[in-house]
Order: structure tokens, then C-alpha cells, then sequence
């Protein structure tokens, strides 16, 4: 969850590893600190809050000579947000420190070891032990630094990624790495550290993606991986991309991209004019696939909601059974995993760590697994069989916005590659209208300022009820949590046709409802959820059909849509709900790229 960084070379070390640190800033904004090489030696500064109280504090300052520095921003999971608790962390010569991204799971025993050993601790967190434990075999006669850092490693059970400094050896940085990202930079006369590509954006030409166990160090004009050194690969990720642009915020940002960024999803992989879907992630394992009896999804938060869709249109076009599993569950059920089944693993970041673990799950009893994943080179990528890419580029925004579109987008392509039938007419229609949805997402787009006259009227309201059916039925989900995450409202997401089983007694004049009614086979049992709903005094804010007039008569407020296949409604009826619930949460004064106790990639269990 947190964000970690690293610069070892002479272009101000301070300087370069917090402009890297602050591109991952949606990593966790608890606290923040650094260490580098100042005047009169190493300097350790820690802030508690957001990155820019490290920043003004440190805003004077310069590093000079011994070329490093290490950084942190902070997602709190081991004492409360304070500056005792910011990273990095010492021992008790404060010779050696440390930042990490991850959990020391067994940190409480390994620290009543150290204690009993003499060991005085300064924080409540779980990575202080480890430079107290590098103390430890150093003091028990261990000379070379590496192997003390090696052994130390060795008994610490959990995920990590770590970067650590010792005094005496000034222009070195030690790193490792299991169950948390950590990339390395590579420019000559120069490497850079990070928790993920984004904060290299701009800064290096190529990365080494470390795997799993990997540890090593680095100097500015080498760096030693051990068991293996990866193989550097051109970053893609541009430093516009890291940036805000016009907008005031990433997540509108990131919301206003959706159309272009469908379009480059598509391109190459969609030709609607000949009816022909290419997806080359899966060519390679076309005949494997052939053989599969079956389908399970594995996702997390919106992945999940996006993965619900998808099963819808996979089994809607193909004759495959699909069922979508939440990782955390699925990685401790007691399930068989069968030899004839599929396991697809749907993440933005391709680093969470409840899907990697199920997806290693999976890869344990040699299955077939594949990957539907934003972040190029993450470890879900590298760890499936196969897969295929979001093409969304850099989402900064906590909330999952044109990721969650462009993984819509994945699974319509994904569904139509796998469609038994791809001569009938049905088929065709479906290949025609996905190539024309990024435009009928730009006029939803131009209704913004519409929303935000509806969020003004609905702003003072902190319980909001979602309903949908159909394929609508997920987006309702996905809509509740918008609004959850960045509005901090209660909000829950239905199906419709459950109102009368329990939800209907809620329903009153101070609890809005958002209901997705646009244009399709089940409008009409929508329509009747309605009138149950406005004839107990219920208020409704619909999302509906462009040219429906019907709604008017039941609703309190509609936004309207352009019409589409029902199959692909979601991509259109989601941009009203991402805009609205943006919209709330800027007039109710919250920060909505950086909502509270939220990480963009949640790297720990």
C-alpha cells in the first residue's frame, strides 16, 4: 500500500527521490519522510499527513555528496498515523535504515527477540525490526553487510519491498523484494527505486521488474541482482501522464480520457467492418482454450463489479459457465480447482495482493490462468499463462475510473474472441456498436456541469440507494461504491427486483434512490420497482434513455443517455455515476484523488 523510493547518483538525490516519491503519493498519505546525504552527513526528516508536509519541510534543504537517498509515503497499518511511526526507520546506532512496503506478519515476535537482546525501538510499526534485526547479526559478529541484510531477510515471514541505507557505506542502496512491486531505473551514471513504474514516468528509459525473492544493491553505475538480474525494458509510461494537465483533479482527468483510451484499446483488436476480433495475448493459447470446459473470474473491488459484467456478456456470447469469485474468498476456499476450468485474474494495478495470491494458488496445481491487467510488467502479468493488456494507461485517481471501462471494453472483446457464432446477425450488431461507443461516451461527457446541478441538489443527503437489473444490476454496485469512496456516504447497490425482500422498508423522502432505467428488456420490471418506490413517498435520480419521457412521470430528476445494445450499456450508464459522485464529494469539500484510509494498490492482505 505504501510507496517506496530510492536515488542513487549525483543529480540531487533529495530532489529526485522526492519528485518520484510525490507521482506515488495515491500509494498512502499518512505520513511521509526521507533520509538523504546532507551537509554534515545523513539527515532524516519525517512529516506527519500528506507528501507536501514533507515537502515544505524539507523545501530548503539539499543533499550533497554520498549521491543517496531513500523515501516513503505511508498507508498506515502498524500504529497510528504519526511522525515516530513515518518512515524510514533505524536501529539503535541509527547506522542503518529502512523503508518498506508490506506487512511484517510475525514483527511482534521478532521484536521481543531483539528486545530481550537489549534492542530499543522508537515506533510502533512492524518495519523497525528489520534494521534492528540487521543490527542484531552485525553485533553478533556477521561483517559482510549484504549477508547480515540476507539473514535478516530469512526470518521475517510476510510481504516486503525494502530499501535500505547503511552510514558506512554511503553510495550504496540494498533492496528487496517478495509479495510487494519494486522496480528499478536504469540511466547511466544513475539507478532509481520504486514501489511502481509511475514514479519513474519521465525519469528513466528502462526498468528491471524484480521478481519474487529477488534482492541485491545498487550503485550509481551498477547494480547487482541476486539469484538473477532481469532483463531492463522501455518504460511506456509518459510523465503527462503522471500529471493533472487542465483538470483539477486526476479522477476527472482520468474520467474525460475514457474515450480515447476505449479507442486505443480497441485499435488493432477490433475490425468491425469484416467482423473480426484479435486479442494476441490469446492467440498464443487458442487451442488450450478450446478445451475449456468452464470459466472463473478472480477480482477485487471495481475489478470485481467489472469481472460481474463480464460474466454476463461471456455467457451471453459464448456456451461457457462463468462464475466470478472476490480473491480474498477464493484464496482460502476449500474449493477443487479443476483441470478443465480457466482462471482469469482482473486487476488494475496487476499487484494486488489477494489476486496474486489466488492466482498463485492456481499456478501451483499447474492451470491454466490468464490476465486481464492495466499495468505493464506487474506481477500478475508476468505470473499468468497469458492475457491481455487495458491499454488505459496511468490511473492516479484512488477510484478506478477509465480502468474500470477499459476492463468493460476487455471483456466485450474478450467475449466476442470466444463467440461460438460470429456469422449471425446478433454478432455483427455487437462488433458494429462497441467500435462506436467511445463517441456516445463523449456526448455523456458533455453533461458534466448538468451532474453537477444534480450533485448541488443531493449533496446534503448521506444515504443513497442504487438499483439496477440485468446488466445494470453490477453497475449499481459500482455506482455505490463510487460515492462511498470519495462522498464517505453510507450507499448500497441492489438489485431491483429484491426491493420487496427487505430494502423497500428503507425507503423514505430523506433516502434517494439512483436507479438505472435505460432501454431494455427488463425496463418495463424496472419501471414497476419504481412506482413501488415513488408510492412510498421515495425520491429518484434515474439514469435513462435518451428520448424516454415515460421516466419523467416517475423520477424526481433524470440524466440522460444515448441508446446502445443492452450488452454495453454499462460503458455508457457508468459516466453519469463516476461524474456524480465526483461531483458530490468536491462540493462536500473532500479530496477525491486522495480519499481517506484508501491506497491505489492494495499490495498487503
Amino acid at each position: 500500500m505504501c510507496g517506496i523510493t530510492g536515488y542513487i547518483g549525483s543529480k540531487d538525490p533529495l530532489r529526485n527521490s522526492l519528485d518520484n516519491l510525490k507521482k506515488l503519493e495515491y500509494r498512502g498519505y499518512d505520513s511521509a519522510g526521507v533520509l538523504f546525504y546532507g551537509e554534515g552527513g545523513f539527515k532524516l526528516e519525517r512529516a506527519v499527513g500528506k507528501f507536501e508536509n514533507l515537502d515544505k519541510k524539507v523545501a530548503s534543504m539539499k543533499g550533497v555528496g554520498g549521491y543517496v537517498a531513500i523515501a516513503h509515503t505511508r498507508w498506515a497499518t502498524h500504529g497510528e498515523p504519526s511522525e515516530k511511526n513515518a518512515h524510514p526507520h533505524f536501529d539503535c546506532k541509527k547506522k542503518i535504515y529502512a523503508v518498506h512496503n508490506g506487512i511484517i506478519e510475525n514483527y511482534r515476535e521478532l521484536k521481543t527477540k531483539l528486545e530481550k537482546a537489549g534492542h530499543k525501538f522508537k515506533s510502533e510499526t512492524d518495519t523497525e525490526v528489520l534494521p534492528h534485526l540487521i543490527e542484531w547479526y552485525l553485533n553478533k559478529g556477521e561483517k559482510d553487510f549484504f549477508t547480515a541484510f540476507t539473514k535478516a531477510l530469512t526470518e521475517i515471514r510476510g510481504a516486503y519491498s525494502f530499501l535500505v541505507v547503511n552510514v558506512l557505506e554511503p553510495k550504496r542502496i540494498y533492496f528487496a523484494k517478495l509479495g510487494s512491486p519494486l522496480v528499478i531505473g536504469t540511466n547511466k551514471g544513475e539507478h532509481l527505486i520504486a514501489s511502481d513504474p509511475t514514479a519513474l514516468a519521465g525519469v528513466a528509459k528502462q526498468v528491471m521488474y524484480l521478481e519474487e525473492g529477488q534482492r541485491g544493491y545498487c550503485e550509481a553505475e551498477e547494480c547487482v541482482v541476486v539469484p538473477k538480474k532481469p532483463k531492463p525494458e522501455d518504460l511506456l509510461l509518459t510523465l503527462e501522464e503522471a500529471k493533472k494537465g487542465k483538470y483539477p483533479h486526476f479522477m476527472l482527468k482520468e474520467i474525460n480520457e475514457v474515450p480515447n483510451i476505449l479507442k486505443a484499446g480497441l485499435l488493432g483488436r477490433l475490425k468491425a467492418q469484416n467482423g473480426i476480433v484479435k486479442l494476441g495475448g490469446l492467440d498464443m493459447i487458442a487451442k488450450r482454450l478450446k478445451g475449456v470446459k468452464r470459466l472463473e473470474i478472480v477480482a477485487c473491488g471495481t475489478s470485481y463489479y467489472a469481472s460481474l459484467i463480464g460474466e454476463l456478456l461471456i455467457e451471453e456470447m459464448t456456451d461457457l459457465p462463468v462464475e466470478v469469485s472476490i480473491a480474498s474468498e477464493f484464496r482460502y476456499k476449500q474449493n477443487p480447482l479443476k483441470r478443465d476450468t480457466a482462471y482469469l485474474f482482473v486487476s488494475q494495478s496487476g499487484e494486488t495482493a489477494d489476486t496474486l495470491a489466488a492466482l498463485r494458488k492456481v499456478n501451483e496445481k499447474k492451470l491454466l490462468s490468464l490476465g486481464l491487467v492495466n499495468v505493464i510488467g506487474s506481477t500478475i502479468a508476468r505470473e499468468t499463462k497469458a492475457g491481455v493488456y487495458n491499454r488505459a494507461g496511468a490511473e492516479i485517481g484512488v477510484a478506478s475510473t477509465k480502468a474500470f471501462l477499459s476492463q468493460l471494453s476487455l471483456f466485450a472483446l474478450v467475449a466476442l474472441y470466444l463467440a461460438k457464432n460470429k456469422n449471425n446477425e446478433n454478432y455483427k450488431k455487437l462488433v458494429k456498436e462497441l467500435e462506436i461507443i467511445p463517441e456516445k461516451i463523449k456526448k455523456v461527457l458533455k453533461k458534466s456541469e448538468e451532474i453537477k446541478k444534480l450533485a448541488v441538489k443531493y449533496q446534503e443527503y448521506n444515504n443513497f440507494l442504487y438499483l439496477g437489473r440485468g446488466y445494470n444490476y453490477p453497475l449499481a454496485l459500482e455506482g455505490a461504491l463510487k460515492i462511498k469512496e470519495i462522498g464517505y456516504v453510507h450507499a448500497e447497490g441492489y438489485a431491483a427486483g429484491e426491493m420487496k425482500h427487505g430494502p423497500i422498508a428503507m425507503v423514505d423522502p430523506s433516502f434517494p434512490i439512483v436507479a438505472i432505467i435505460t432501454k431494455n428488456r427488463l425496463y418495463e420490471k424496472m419501471m414497476s420497482n419504481l412506482e413501488e418506490i415513488k408510492a412510498r413517498g421515495g425520491k429518484i435520480l434515474a439514469i435513462a434513455t435518451e428520448g424516454d419521457k415515460l421516466i419523467k412521470k416517475v423520477a424526481n430528476d433524470v440524466i440522460y443517455v444515448p441508446a446502445t445494445l443492452e450488452q454495453f450499456e454499462p460503458m455508457v450508464n457508468v459516466i453519469p455515476l463516476q461524474l456524480f459522485a465526483y461531483h458530490f464529494a468536491v462540493l462536500r469539500g473532500y479530496d477525491v484523488d486522495k480519499p481517506r484510509n484508501l491506497a491505489k494498490s492494495v499490495t498487503v492482505e
